[in-house]
């Protein structure tokens, strides 16, 4: 049985990524899924020239809360056994150490809202950092 790592990695969420992971525990190939929210630095970008760190902080959790509710949801309607935690960081290595930590079988990154740069960027920093196998859905 997989342990299945689900990093939710932007304001659209990892709605993907949690049904194939819904199907996989009817199939009877998941015992467990760990359901990450990764929520990088705010000091990174533009943002932090014009308006506070604080502020900057609170406008992504609340995007990212809808996210997550959603993606939770479709665990919770197929009884698949999750845990959630909020981890703060760069996606890449923040998602490679947890997958360590955690001993994943495989970590499943949703896609299907990521634009092409953005996708083969984490793509590839995470072939790069961890030994876990590494699935995008798109």
């Amino acid at each position: 049985m997989l342990r299945v790592l689900i990093p939710v990695i932007n304001k659209d969420g990892a709605l993907q990524a949690a049904r194939h992971a819904a199907f996989l525990f009817a199939e009877h190939c998941v015992s467990e899924v760990e359901l990450m929210e990764v929520l990088e630095p705010p000091d990174q970008g533009r943002a932090s020239a014009f308006h506070s760190r604080g502020t900057l902080r609170l406008q992504e959790k609340r995007a990212m809360l809808s996210a997550l509710v959603q993606t939770r949801a479709i665990l919770e309607d197929a009884g698949v056994p999750y845990h959630w935690s909020r981890v703060f960081g760069p996606v890449a290595g923040t998602i490679a150490a947890r997958a360590a930590e955690k001993r994943s079988d495989i970590v499943l990154v949703d896609g299907s809202h990521l634009g092409f740069m953005r996708r083969w960027w984490v793509m590839t920093r995470l072939w790069r950092s961890t030994q876990t196998p590494v699935t995008m859905i798109h």
